[in-house]
């Protein structure tokens, strides 16, 4: 296994279903000032709101459906997103269900803290770790990647 350092600025995801943009926004009004501190990314209609709302700089994606949920996968396996915040509707089916569950398990195989409610965000961003280094392990996939490569 290896280490990446996070530093104490750190880079996150946030997303949200449509019936979850408001409770979403309501969260990232409350923990605005911690979060000017960040880097924020969002998915587009998402993105856009916070933006308004909050008065800062946010990376804008694809609107979810559109690829924003594979975007924001990317940037976690390319390791410059450090933890997301996704927000979603396990009440309503989704259309691009499929994708979520990909940034959902991209998330994990990456080992980046993810918050599906307000009651895991709040307490992952009070957290004593968001503000400093956080050494975060990365698991080593080649003992799979030889396994895989023996088979073809």
């Amino acid at each position: 296994m290896r280490k990446d350092v996070l530093s104490p600025r750190k880079h996150i995801a946030l997303v949200a279903h449509d019936n979850r943009k408001k409770d979403l926004l309501e969260w990232a009004e409350f923990n605005k000032e911690l979060l000017g501190e960040h880097k924020i990314y969002a998915t587009g209609t998402t993105g856009a709101m916070i933006e308004a709302e909050l008065g800062f700089e946010v990376k804008r994606l694809q609107s979810g459906p559109l690829g924003g949920d594979q975007q924001i996968g990317a940037l976690i396996a390319e390791g410059i997103v450090d933890f997301m915040i996704f927000f979603w509707d396990p009440l309503e089916p989704q259309p691009h269900d499929p994708d979520v569950k990909a940034l959902l398990r991209i998330a994990v195989v990456w080992n980046i803290p993810v918050a599906c409610n307000r009651s895991s965000a709040d307490f992952m961003i009070s957290s004593p770790l968001m503000t400093e280094p956080y050494e975060r392990v990365i698991p080593d996939y080649e003992g799979h990647l030889q396994r895989m490569r023996t088979r073809n």
